[in-house]
């Protein structure tokens, strides 16, 4: 029978769990460390070592930082026996113009836990954006990287909100370890409509410099749809509100 925890054990627990959730609201409101530092009054060092899990923060600290993110103290602050106990690393899938970075923000933020865009942690890999690694690397090594990244990723991080790259299922070995080690939810929205929030953020990658981008959009998604459809489950985007869908979600991921 295993001893329970000692009072030391449930202390560095507790501040692991508020560390995560000062990280999860912030990446959720979208702010830099910098930017919370300078809204809250409180040092950048002293955010670090907070989201680390090393803070030993007063009660008028931790209000300021919960002010400065337009939070309640008391959201951060809660006893684990109110945590989901069933969630634990939530994998969304789908191609860009899903909503996987935005809704899996505010997800995250709404439970407390880290948000992680894969194709970030890719980069940190190598070492070099996107477009770069694919021009001086090939497919073949930005699949490495991105194994390696996910690899990482897993072992950081036992309860996570994770957004992975639309080509990641085209893997089968990282596929296969993403579906073993997350709940998986497929962000499915009809090809105008990826289009459409593509062009709203200005960035047509990967379909930039292509003529009939939409019949490459629908190419990809009938390509992918078998892949795709191996998630656990799945969310039409389509036509719904961010709120509407973050709702559908919050369903998806406790069930």
């Amino acid at each position: 029978m295993n001893a329970p925890p000692s009072p030391a054990q449930q202390e560095a627990a507790y501040l692991s769990r508020l560390g995560d959730r000062v990280r999860a609201w912030r990446s959720g409101k979208g702010m830099t460390r910098k930017a919370l530092a300078a809204a809250s009054g409180v040092s950048e060092r002293y955010l670090a070592q907070l989201e680390a899990g090393q803070g030993n923060i007063s009660v008028l600290l931790l209000r300021k930082v919960a002010r400065a993110m337009g939070v309640t103290v008391e959201s951060l602050v809660r006893e684990s026996a109110e945590e989901p106990v069933a969630l634990r690393r939530i994998a969304l899938l789908g191609l860009r113009g899903a909503g996987k970075s935005s809704l899996g923000a505010k997800l995250a933020a709404s439970l407390g836990v880290p948000f992680i865009e894969l194709d970030l942690e890719v980069e940190r890999e190598a070492g070099a954006k996107l477009g770069e690694v694919f021009a001086m690397y090939g497919q073949e090594a930005y699949r490495r990287f991105e194994r390696r990244a996910l690899e990482r990723v897993l072992r950081a991080n036992d309860s996570a909100i994770i957004a992975v790259g639309g080509s990641l299922v085209t893997d089968p070995d990282t596929y296969r370890l993403l579906l073993d080690n997350c709940r998986t939810v497929w962000l499915k929205a009809k090809p105008e409509e990826h289009m459409n929030r593509v062009m709203a953020q200005g960035d047509l990658r990967p379909f930039k410099g292509r003529s009939a981008a939409l019949d490459e959009i629908r190419k990809l998604l009938a390509d992918r749809d078998r892949l795709y459809s191996r998630a656990d489950a799945t969310i039409e985007t389509s036509g719904k509100s961010l709120k509407s869908s973050l709702d559908e979600l919050k369903v998806k991921v406790k069930t």
